[in-house]
């Protein structure tokens, strides 16, 4: 009796820890292309990387010569997600993408557009 409770925990452990998926980071570097009003896009160099941890989404992005930002967003369907992240001076530049299995894609809209395929990091 002792054996197949001992047998009946460590299986119901093993079944809680395995349905616990690892977070999968993605990253994306390059380089932005203008909007109107703003020529000096093609100059500025934008880094991405994304964590997604079931349906959370947690990133940060990182233009070259400027502070870090940071950004949270829940996953939906079709692994799609759509956030704001804010830049300073109350600018904010809107994040969404898409994610599923090793591939995604994200974008970068406000002051210059980024956009890029994710990969795993």
């Amino acid at each position: 009796m002792a054996r197949s409770i001992s047998a009946a925990v460590l299986l119901a452990l093993f079944a809680v820890t395995s349905a616990h998926a690892e977070p999968v980071v993605y990253t994306w570097t390059g380089m932005g292309t203008a909007v109107e009003g703003s020529s000096k896009c093609a100059t500025y160099r934008m880094t991405v990387d994304i964590t997604i941890d079931g349906k959370s989404v947690k990133g940060v992005i990182k233009q070259q010569g400027r502070q870090q930002r940071a950004f949270e967003a829940t996953l939906g369907d079709g692994g799609a997600f759509k956030t704001k992240a804010e830049v300073g001076g109350g600018n904010t530049l809107e994040v969404s993408g898409t994610v599923s299995g090793v591939e995604g894609r994200v974008l970068l809209d406000g002051y210059c557009k980024f956009s890029g395929k994710l990969t795993p990091k």
